[in-house]
């Protein structure tokens, strides 16, 4: 039966590894840069305005946060990376913190947020690495679709494409987290994911 993403709940946010959720359900990792607009990516997956914190400001998402899905899986919102305007000391207790959860979460399938506008970034790469070595299935989502003129649509996804060396097999989902464009796709990608 597919997971219904509308049932939805915060279940814990994680700042240490020792609070990580190691229940056994299965997890959706999402990543992305500060500014990629994860957050909303997340509110209109799961059809809700403000689940997942949307600030004014890039970089809110400091902790691993964990949501309940239909009781059955976790969609986890993972600390975004490179605008946010932190300590340097705080940038390492993120990326340690990252280092242990791809080490010891079961995740099912990775969702790697890039902006369609922009090519990917160092930090874009790193993250494409680690779902790559956890061996879980990827999703690159192109998301701030609505932002470019259908005549850019084809070559921003070739830059991104080329620069994380997406192959045929590798999933790369155009999306509007402002419009909705792609929600039903990723759904779809998700639930696949889930059943392997």
């Amino acid at each position: 039966m597919p997971i219904n993403f509308g049932k939805a709940e915060f279940a814990r946010s994680a700042g240490s590894a020792e609070q990580f959720l190691r229940d056994g359900l299965p997890q959706f990792a999402f990543a992305g840069r500060s500014n990629v607009g994860k957050s909303s990516v997340i509110n209109r997956l799961l059809g809700r305005k403000n689940l997942a914190y949307v600030g004014s400001s890039p970089g809110k998402t400091t902790q691993v946060n964990y949501y309940l899905v239909d009781r059955r899986t976790y969609l986890v919102d993972l600390p975004g990376y490179g605008y946010a305007k932190v300590s340097r000391a705080e940038k390492e207790r993120w990326g340690r913190l990252m280092e242990r959860y791809f080490q010891e979460a079961p995740v099912t399938a990775g969702v790697l947020i890039v902006d369609v506008r922009h090519k990917p970034t160092e930090n874009d790469w790193i993250m494409h690495s680690w779902f790559r070595d956890t061996g879980c299935p990827e999703i690159v989502v192109a998301n701030k679709l609505d932002k470019l003129k259908k005549s850019e649509i084809e070559p921003a996804l070739g830059l991104i494409r080329q620069t994380l060396e997406l192959g045929e097999g590798d999933v790369l989902l155009p999306f509007s987290a402002g419009k909705g464009t792609g929600k039903e796709e990723l759904i779809r990608l998700l639930n696949a994911a889930a059943e392997k």
